[in-house]
C-alpha cells in the first residue's frame, strides 16, 4: 500500500481516517501502470536482447555459437577496430577544443562571448547526420564545392584536396557536432571553481596560462576525463554519420556493421550477439564517468566560491575570438548555408549560380509528394505522443522516488535511466527482439516508433523532472494534506501548477531529439510508418541530394518554430511569470 505521509488532523474520526486511505489507494494505478510500462519499456527489450543472442537461429535451444562467430571472424572484427579509431580520434580533439572554448568564455575577456557560446549550443541541437550531408556538397571529391574553387583557383582539374568521404573526413565533421559535450561539462565546471584560488596563483606571479595549466584545468581534470569518456560514447552508438561518409568509403563501424545484419537475410541472432558488448563497453564507462564527476568535489577544501576574475587577453583577444568563432563557423555557417544554397538549386552540382536558383523542391517536398507530407506528420505525430508519454512517465516515477512513496522507489528510478546507457541502436535491436514476434507484434506500427522514442529519451524527462520536485519543498503538499486534501487534489492543484514551467520546457527537450532521431527509426521503421529521418537517409542512400537538403531545411525549420511557438506560450503562463493563478 502506498504511504501517505500526512497526519490525521485533530479530532478526525477512525472511519473518516479509514475513508482517506481507501481513497487514496485508488491513487495507486498510475504507479501500477508505471511499473508495467517500465518492464514493458526497459526490461523486456534487454531481456529479449540478451535471449536473443545466445538462441540458436535454427531452433535448438540456447547456444553461444553467435558470439563466437560474432568476435571471430575477420569481417566482423574489422568494424569493431574502426570504431575504437573512430571514436578515440573524434574524442581527443572535440575535447580539447571543447575544454580552450570554454576556458576563453569563462575565464578571460574574450569579447562576443554570447555569441561563442550560442553557436555552441546550436551546434549541440543541429543533428551530427545533418551536417555530415551539407559537408557532402563542400567537400565531396569531384563535386563538392570547396574542391572545385580550389580547382579553379589551381588551373587544374579532377578530385581536390578534400575527401569527406574517407575517416579523417568522418572524424572531422563528427567532432565539430561532439564538441558542445566537452563544452558543456568543463564550462559547467571552470564556473564552480573558486575564484580565490586563481586569485592566490596570479599575487604569486603566476600568468594566465601557467595559471590554467597548473591550477585551473588540474581542479576540473575530473570532469575533462568524464567529457571525453560521454564524447567516446556518443561515437561509438552513432549510426547516421558514419553510414553517410563511410559506407561509401567501404569502411565499416559497429552500428552500420549491426545494419547490414538487418539487411536480407536477417540475422538477428548474430546481429543481438554483436551489440551486447558494446552495451557492455557503455555501461562501464559511464559508471566510470560517474565516479569521476563525483570525486569532483574533492579537490577543493574550505573557502567560499567568488565570482572568477577574467583574465586579459589584451593583443590576443581578436585572434582568439576569431579560433573561438571558427568551430560554429564550420558546424553551422558553411553547413547551414550549404543546405540552403542546394535546397535552392536545380542540380547541386552546377554550384550556387542564379541561373541554377529555384524554389522547386519545397514545392515539391510540401506539395507533390505525399510520402514526405506523411513522413513529416508521423515525425510530428509520434513526436507528440512519445514526448508526452516519457513526460507522464517520467514525471510519476520522479514523484514516487522524491516522496518515497513506495517500497524500493529508488528501483523504478534506476529503470528510468537505464536507457541512458543503451546506444539507440542497441534499444533498436532489443525492442525489435521482443515485439517483431507473438505474443505481442508492433513492429511495422506507429506504436514501434512511438515506444522506441519515449524509451530513448526517457532519462531525459526523468532527470529534469526530479530537478524540478527537488526543488520544491514537501511541506508545501504536507500542509494542504493535513487540511484533508487527497494526495490526486495536491498534486493537480498545488504541484503541477507550480512546475508548469518546468515541465513544459522538459517536454520541449523531449519532443525535439525525437524529431532528429534516426539511429532508432531507421531500424525500427517501415514504408507505412517513415518519418523525416528516414526519408532523409533513403534519399542519400539513393544520391538525390536537393531532397536532402529542403528536407534537412525544413526540418530545422520545423523545430525552431516549435521552440519559438512553446517558449511564447510558456511566458505567457501566469505562473511562469510569477503572477497570479
Amino acid at each position: 500500500m502506498l504511504r501517505s505521509g500526512a497526519a490525521v488532523p485533530a479530532g478526525a474520526t477512525p472511519a473518516g481516517a479509514e475513508r482517506r486511505r481507501l481513497r487514496f489507494d485508488t491513487a495507486a494505478i498510475p504507479w501500477l501502470v508505471a511499473c508495467a510500462l517500465l518492464v514493458a519499456m526497459v526490461l523486456v527489450p534487454l531481456g529479449q536482447l540478451l535471449l536473443a543472442s545466445v538462441r540458436d537461429p535454427a531452433g535448438h535451444g540456447l547456444t553461444l555459437a553467435n558470439y563466437v562467430t560474432a568476435f571471430s571472424t575477420p569481417e566482423f572484427l574489422r568494424p569493431i577496430l574502426n570504431s575504437l579509431v573512430l571514436a578515440a580520434s573524434v574524442a581527443v580533439p572535440a575535447v580539447g577544443i571543447g575544454t580552450v572554448l570554454a576556458w576563453l568564455v569563462t575565464r578571460t575577456d574574450l569579447p562576443a562571448a554570447g555569441l561563442v557560446r550560442t553557436l555552441v549550443v546550436a551546434a549541440f541541437v543541429t543533428p551530427e547526420f545533418l551536417g555530415a550531408e551539407a559537408w557532402i556538397f563542400l567537400a565531396a571529391p569531384s563535386s563538392g564545392w570547396l574542391n572545385k574553387w580550389w580547382n579553379a583557383l589551381a588551373h587544374q582539374t579532377g578530385t581536390g584536396p578534400f575527401d569527406i568521404y574517407s575517416l579523417p573526413g568522418a572524424v572531422f565533421t563528427i567532432a565539430l557536432y561532439t564538441i558542445p559535450y566537452a563544452f558543456t561539462f568543463v564550462s559547467g565546471a571552470l564556473e564552480l571553481v573558486p575564484a580565490e584560488v586563481e586569485d592566490a596563483a596570479a599575487m604569486l606571479g603566476g600568468g594566465p596560462l601557467r595559471t590554467a595549466f597548473s591550477i585551473t584545468l588540474p581542479l576540473v581534470a575530473p570532469a575533462i576525463c568524464a567529457a571525453f569518456i560521454m564524447s567516446f560514447l556518443e561515437v561509438l552508438g552513432l549510426f547516421g554519420a558514419p553510414a553517410i561518409l563511410l559506407i561509401p568509403a567501404r569502411t565499416e563501424v559497429i552500428t552500420t556493421q549491426l545494419y547490414q545484419f538487418f539487411q536480407f537475410p536477417q540475422r538477428i541472432e548474430l546481429a543481438a550477439a554483436y551489440a551486447v558488448p558494446l552495451l557492455l563497453v557503455t555501461l562501464t564507462l559511464l559508471g566510470v564517468q560517474r565516479r569521476l564527476l563525483g570525486r569532483r568535489s574533492f579537490v577543493v577544501v574550505g573557502g567560499k566560491g567568488g565570482r572568477a576574475r577574467r583574465h586579459a587577453l589584451g593583443a590576443w583577444r581578436g585572434p582568439a575570438l576569431g579560433l573561438a568563432l571558427l568551430p560554429g563557423v564550420l558546424a553551422l555557417v558553411l553547413p547551414y548555408g550549404a543546405l540552403l544554397v542546394t535546397s535552392l538549386s536545380r542540380s547541386w552540382g552546377n554550384g550556387p549560380t542564379p541561373a541554377n536558383f529555384t524554389l522547386h523542391w519545397y514545392h515539391w517536398a510540401l506539395f507533390e509528394n505525399a510520402d514526405i507530407r506523411t513522413a513529416i506528420g508521423h515525425s510530428f505525430s509520434y513526436g507528440i505522443v512519445a514526448a508526452s508519454l516519457a513526460l507522464a512517465l517520467g514525471a510519476i516515477v520522479a514523484y514516487i522516488v522524491a516522496r518515497r512513496l513506495v517500497p524500493g522507489a529508488a528501483t523504478l528510478g534506476a529503470l528510468c535511466t537505464a536507457p541512458v546507457v543503451v546506444p539507440g541502436i542497441v534499444l533498436a535491436l532489443g525492442l525489435f527482439a521482443a515485439y517483431s514476434r507473438p505474443p505481442l507484434v508492433l513492429y511495422g506500427t506507429a506504436a514501434m516508433l512511438v515506444l522506441a522514442f519515449a524509451t530513448r529519451f526517457l532519462p531525459v524527462a526523468f532527470s529534469n523532472v526530479s530537478s524540478l520536485i527537488r526543488g520544491l519543498h514537501p511541506d508545501l503538499e504536507n500542509a494542504a494534506r493535513s487540511l484533508g486534501a487527497s494526495r490526486s487534489r495536491v498534486l493537480t492543484g498545488i504541484t503541477l501548477p507550480v512546475l508548469r514551467r518546468g515541465l513544459v520546457a522538459t517536454w520541449l527537450l523531449v519532443f525535439i531529439p525525437t524529431l532528429r532521431e534516426l539511429s532508432a527509426a531507421v531500424f525500427l521503421s517501415t514504408p507505412k510508418t517513415a518519418v523525416i529521418t528516414t526519408m532523409l537517409y533513403n534519399y542519400t542512400d539513393e544520391g538525390n541530394f536537393e531532397p536532402v537538403a529542403t528536407l534537412g531545411i525544413l526540418m530545422m525549420a520545423i523545430t525552431l518554430v516549435i521552440v519559438l511557438i512553446v517558449s511564447r506560450l510558456n511566458a505567457r503562463d501566469p505562473l511562469a511569470r510569477g503572477g497570479p493563478v
